[in-house]
Order: structure tokens, then sequence, then C-alpha cells
């Protein structure tokens, strides 16, 4: 990948791109150009034909719609961006359709599922660590990488809301409930402490094993566990949680704009998405208790 850091600050500085996103984005143009070389030709030098065909490989593997468009676009853009600053005269990615990609409905539990699944931690340091995770992220909606991310100085305990900046460069200021207000407060009081042990203290508000920032993978596992030991899903996950959030601020009358502004941003298509859901699954509780439904 011949321009690998010029499109790189290309992402961060044109498209306010997170950390996260720019990776993402190297590794699909990583793997197209892992595919040209089996080829025999560079990313650079590749054609229409090449792109077509690594589509081809895309959709053989078993990949599925939403990965295989996200790829895509990650291909266009770097082509779109060698273009633009004169390295190549055509994008060949322009003309190659990605499948399209049915609007799948998104999952999200129950209020009584999610205070199940906040139950679950127990008050040893790991486990007080991961209340206070589990508490803040359904709370606020993040998702994990803003909860990787957070620092404690993103935190205003006192007033009750944490600060944070997401994918976008604009920071958006969310409330933070009493229970996770709580749950934060005990994790602060001593459990970070005891995992920084004698690391210097970088800011990080989550904390692994070994007193660095927790990651991504981490948090994922971390729900993960407690979903499977709630019994409710093995295959709980962040985004799940997040929903939920969304859901159940619309089941309790929050306004679609309130809702984007909170979730940053999430469309209105989405919102509108939750609101639809959340509709459905009352109507389906009615008719399922109501004795003249």
């Amino acid at each position: 990948m011949k321009y690998e850091r010029e499109f790189a600050a290309f992402l961060e500085r044109d498209m306010n791109a997170a950390t996260a996103t720019v990776n993402a984005y190297l590794g699909d143009v990583h793997e197209l150009e892992r595919f040209c070389a089996g080829r025999g030709c560079t990313v650079e030098g590749c054609g229409s034909a090449d792109i077509a065909a690594f589509l081809m490989m895309l959709k053989d593997s078993s990949r599925s719609g939403s990965t295989i468009n996200r790829k895509m676009v990650s291909v266009r853009k770097y082509f779109e961006f060698l273009v633009n600053n004169g390295k190549l005269q055509r994008n060949p990615a322009r003309s190659i359709k990605a499948p399209r990609v049915g609007q799948k409905d998104p999952e999200f539990l129950t209020v009584e599922q999610v205070e199940k699944l906040l139950s679950q931690p127990d008050d040893s340091v790991r486990g007080m660590r991961d209340r206070a995770l589990l508490e803040l992220m359904y709370a606020c909606g993040l998702k994990a990488s803003e909860a990787a991310d957070a620092d404690v100085s993103d935190l205003d305990l006192r007033i009750g809301f944490i600060s944070c900046a997401g994918e976008s460069a604009k920071t958006r200021i969310i409330p933070i409930g009493r229970p996770a207000r709580s749950a934060l407060l005990a994790y602060l009081g001593g459990p970070r402490a005891s995992l920084l042990g004698e690391r210097e203290d970088d800011g990080a508000l989550f904390l692994n094993y070994t007193g660095e920032r927790i990651s991504r993978q981490g948090i994922w596992k971390i729900i993960k566990f407690y979903g499977s030991k709630a019994g409710i899903s093995d295959d709980l996950s962040p985004q799940i949680l997040r929903n939920s959030f969304a859901a159940h601020l619309i089941q309790n009358g929050a306004d679609l704009k309130s809702l984007q502004e909170l979730m940053g941003n999430e469309s209105l298509t989405a919102a509108r998405l939750y609101v639809t859901l959340s509709r459905n699954r009352i109507m389906d509780v009615y008719d399922r208790a109501h004795p003249r439904a």
C-alpha cells in the first residue's frame, strides 16, 4: 500500500475519523492489496476487473453483505483519495457495485434482561470494574470504542455526565444516571488503583488486569461473559446493549432528535427503526397479555 501514511492522515484530518475507523479502512485496503499480489499486480496498479474479482472472492467467502459493503466503501475511498491527489487518473472501483443489504431489525434487551445483566458482577476488583463498565455503557449508549477510549477526566460525577467525542469531531455531553454514577464512584474509589498497580497513570477510565487501557475486544469479552452468565445470550454484544439504551428511551417517551444527539452520529432512519421496533414489541406484549386484546 504505497500511500498508506498519506491516506491515514487524510482520514484523520479531512474525515475526522477515529483511530478505530482509520484502522478499519487500512485493514480493508490491505486485504485488497494481498488479493492483488496473488494476481500479480499492486493495489495502485489494479483495474476494474481486479476489483470485480476481489468482490466475487468476498462473496464466495460467505462474508455478510454489510461486511462486503464496508470493505468496498474503504476501497472506493482509497482510490478517490489517489485520484483527488493526482496519484491515479481514474477510480477502478467506481463502477463496481457491492450487494444490497437488507435492513435488519436491531436486537435489544428488555428492561428485565438489562437488570439481570447488571446484577451479575460481584464485589471483587474486576467485578466492580465490570459493573461500572456495564452500567455506564447502558446508561449512556456508548459504543465499545467509546468506552475503551474514555478517560477519568471525561467524567463529572458531581453533576452527572460524561463527555464523549465518538467518531466525529463534535463532542457530545451525555447524562449519567444514579446507578451508573454510584458504580463508577465505587470503582474509582479503590478497584481502579488496584488494577493500575505500579504503572504510570495515563488517565484511562477502564483498565485491564495488567493496568493498561482496556481494549474494545476486552469489552466484547466482558459483555459476552455476563450475557452468558445471566442466561440471556452467549452472543451478547456492545451494540445490543447500545440498542437497548435507544429502545428503552423511545419506550419512555424520548423524541427522535434527542435520541440522535445522545447517540452521536446515529441517523434518524436508525432512530425511526428503534421507534417502530419498540412499538411492535409493545403491541406483541399487549396482544399476549391483555384479556381483551
